[in-house]
Order: C-alpha cells, then sequence, then structure tokens
C-alpha cells in the first residue's frame, strides 16, 4: 500500500475528530505513511473543549455505555482509561416538578428482565402502561435489525401498534431513545430505534450503564490522542483546512488544501461531517449527493450552569416535564464541590437551537429549581450555552438507506463519520467505528 512516490502518504486522513484519529491510529497499525489534517487548531472534532474564564468545559455532555467497545478500546489506547467513569450498574433518578424521583435501575436477572423490576415500579406509568411496556420490550427485541422495511415507518406508530399510550412514549421511550437518536419517537426510525435499544438494553444486562470523562474532553481526544498518534508515526497538521479532494484519474489522489497547497497521497479517508462531504467532492456522482442532502441534520444544546452551593444530588439525573431533559454533574472536572457545575443536555433541540441564551437560560434554571430543592437555594453564578445546529444526522424513516459504507465511488477515496452506516446511531461510538472500518477497507 504505497503511493506512486515514495515522499507522498500513503494515507490522507482528513478531519481530526474521533473517526479521524481512529482511522489514522488503524492505518498507521497496518503499515501506512499517515498524514492527518485537520481544519481546526485542535482534536476532537465535535467531542472537544474550550478554556473559558480560567475553566476547561466541554462542546457538549457527551456519554457512552458499557456497549460502547470501540470507544472504550480506543480511549484505552492512548492511554486514557483512568479518565474515564462507567456506572458499576445502570442507575437512573428520573424527576418530574412536584414528585419524587423514579429510579431506572437494572436488575441481577439477563436482558431483558433485567429492567422488569424497574418497569414494574416504575410511578411515572399507571399499572396497564407498565404491563404493556413489557408486551412491547419483548416485541422490540425480537425485530430483525437487517429488516429494511422497517426503516420506512416511525418508532412512535410502532409503539401505538404495541398499545403504548403518548404517555408512555413521553415518559418512557423517548427517555432513552431521544438522546441516542437526537430525534422523538414521532419522528424516528423504527429501524434506528430498534437496533439501538436492541444494543443498549434488550440483549445484554449491563450494555446500558452510563459512563461519561472525568477530565475536560480535549484531554483525551486531543492531549493524549496527540501522543498516540505521533507514537504511532502519524504527522498531524493542525489548521489545514482542505478545499477539494480528486480521485478521478484512478492514481493518486490529490487533495487542494483552503491556503492554496495541494498535497497526493495513495489514498484518502474523509472522515467529515456529512454536511461537509459533498463539497469536497466536486466529482461525486449526483447519487451519492442526494443521500447526504437526504440525511439532514439535528441538533443538541447544552446549558453549562454554575451554582455558589450544590443544586442537585445527583451524578445524574432524567427529567419530565421540563425544557430540562438530562442533567449532569460535572463538578469534579472543574474541580468544584460535587453539585455546583451542572451541564444540562437537550437533544432534538429545534425550538431552543435558535433561542436567545439569556431567555433559555432563564427557563432551564426555573426547571432545575422545580426539579430539585437545592436548586431553590443556590445562586446561579454563571452561564453558558453551547449549540450545535448540525450535531448529527436526522435518524428519520429512510435516513438508513442512506447512510453510505467506508467505500466510495471515488477511486482511492473512503469515508468515515458517525453518519456512515455503523448500524449505531450517530455516537461517539459510531464515529470511532466508522474509522476503523474506512482504515480496514483501504487496507484491503
Amino acid at each position: 500500500m504505497r503511493a506512486p512516490d515514495a515522499a507522498a502518504p500513503d494515507v490522507v486522513v482528513v478531519g481530526g475528530g474521533l473517526a479521524g484519529i481512529a482511522a489514522a491510529l488503524s492505518a498507521a497499525a497496518a503499515g501506512a505513511r499517515v498524514v492527518l489534517l485537520e481544519k481546526r487548531p485542535h482534536l476532537g472534532g465535535a467531542a472537544a473543549s474550550v478554556l473559558r474564564r480560567g475553566r476547561w468545559q466541554d462542546n457538549g455532555q457527551h456519554v457512552f455505555l458499557r456497549c460502547c467497545t470501540a470507544y472504550r478500546s480506543l480511549v484505552e489506547r492512548i492511554g486514557g482509561q483512568q479518565c474515564l467513569y462507567l456506572q458499576e450498574r445502570l442507575e437512573i433518578p428520573v424527576v418530574r416538578p412536584g414528585l419524587a424521583p423514579a429510579w431506572i435501575r437494572r436488575g441481577s436477572w439477563p436482558a431483558p428482565l433485567h429492567l422488569a423490576a424497574a418497569v414494574a415500579r416504575y410511578g411515572r406509568l399507571s399499572a396497564v402502561e407498565r404491563l404493556r411496556v413489557g408486551a412491547a420490550a419483548w416485541a422490540l427485541r425480537r425485530l430483525d435489525g437487517d429488516d429494511r422495511s422497517l426503516d420506512e415507518r416511525t418508532f412512535a406508530s410502532w409503539l401505538r401498534e404495541q398499545r403504548q399510550s403518548d404517555q408512555a412514549i413521553e415518559r418512557l421511550w423517548d427517555l432513552v431513545s431521544l438522546p441516542t437518536l437526537n430525534v422523538r419517537a414521532t419522528e424516528a426510525s423504527l429501524l434506528a430505534a430498534a437496533r439501538t435499544l436492541q444494543m443498549g438494553l434488550l440483549h445484554d444486562a449491563a450494555a446500558a450503564d452510563i459512563g461519561w470523562a472525568t477530565v475536560p474532553l480535549s484531554r483525551l481526544h486531543n492531549d493524549l490522542a496527540g501522543q498516540a498518534l505521533a507514537a504511532a508515526g502519524v504527522v498531524v497538521r493542525p489548521r489545514s483546512g482542505v478545499a477539494a479532494v480528486d480521485g478521478r484519474s484512478g492514481g493518486p489522489v490529490r487533495l487542494l488544501l483552503e491556503d492554496g497547497a495541494a498535497l497526493e497521497a495513495g489514498a484518502a479517508i474523509l472522515a467529515v461531517p456529512h454536511y461537509r462531504l459533498a463539497g469536497l467532492l466536486p466529482a461525486a456522482p449526483e447519487e451519492l449527493a442526494d443521500s447526504l442532502r437526504h440525511l439532514g441534520v439535528s441538533p443538541i444544546v447544552n446549558l453549562h450552569l454554575y451554582y455558589d452551593r450544590p443544586a442537585m444530588p445527583f451524578a445524574v439525573a432524567a427529567c419530565l416535564g421540563t425544557t430540562a431533559q438530562w442533567v449532569f454533574d460535572r463538578s469534579a472536572m472543574v474541580g468544584s464541590e460535587p453539585g455546583r457545575y451542572l451541564v444540562v443536555s437537550l437533544s432534538a433541540a429545534d425550538d431552543c437551537v435558535r433561542l436567545a441564551s439569556a431567555p433559555l437560560v432563564a427557563r432551564v434554571a426555573r426547571d432545575l429549581q422545580r426539579l430539585f430543592p437545592a436548586a431553590r437555594e443556590a445562586e446561579l453564578l454563571e452561564a453558558h450555552v453551547t449549540r450545535s445546529p448540525r450535531a448529527t444526522f436526522r435518524a428519520a424513516p429512510g435516513s438508513d438507506a442512506h447512510r453510505v459504507g467506508s467505500r466510495s465511488p471515488i477511486p482511492g477515496v473512503f469515508l468515515a463519520g458517525a453518519w456512515t452506516d455503523t448500524g449505531w446511531p450517530a455516537t461517539m461510538e459510531s464515529a470511532v467505528r466508522s474509522g476503523g472500518a474506512a482504515a480496514e477497507a483501504l487496507t484491503e
């Protein structure tokens, strides 16, 4: 796997997010000379951090599950496993204004019975609704994840056929599917929902244990990843945006950089968001461009709230009946007392992504006061809003058909990114898997 010009790299990876990092490390491990180009001054892509007023702040609250084996392996590979927290056993308080928390805890039975006791005691639903949830979960477990016809309808339409009420969809099914699919059940592809819930909840009892980084994401995805890339012989070039990629000749792939320079390589792995890809490939077939357009986008908004005293008694909480959806205590990351630095994550945030920061912060701060008695006594000292208008592709019906594989129709050009056809939702796990798949396809 050598480029025609011995001075040229074998592989150029475009994009220094998790997909690009995984692709570069995998290609280098296969013996390739690799150059990684990243437009930003740092690695990490959508899972990075910024220094704000002397404190590191992630661009959003990124989590992983125990079943995210590719991401966890990557972190171990770069020497960051001690920087991850992972629940010993799934345990989530579900909070609603005016009510005591309802807990979702996994038991010791094999899946899917490991959640039977939690559902049976889940006071946010009626007794009849809880019984019907069990039947629907069993039916969902039996769906065929390779049946592409499931991609033609919404998750909510299927749930209603299983006699799930609107209340059950809102208070339980959306609770688990919304943060992973980044669309609500009324808009989500049944195929995407079935695959996600089967992997996370219905086939392995421990799969859904939740974890997150205990350090700023850039410590993992920039500092440690950069060191691992250097040790693997990968040449990392930050602030190197790519304007166009041309592989039409069938010879070396030619990359035109934004500064006017050109670079040739034996192959290129484009680990960029789907909405950027068409602009990099002027010779791409219309079929590919059409698929990229049809994937759409879905936003995520995060609020970073700093209090003068503990405002929440939990490490993580799921919220009902409020704008706030999930709240994480990230105080340890900034060396603060527990409960003082909270991150509120809003998935499928179409109605909030363009809302001015002040009213959005005021709304969510009131939500937390209604949810947590401690927040009523705490003073909000500082608040920041981070917005990702194009955080993920939109996992609506028909989207699976537009998720392309690692091999592009252009000779020598391979594709990676959480949006590609990994079988996973658009998560850190999907990004890492896509990078490995692209490097494997290239070396083949």
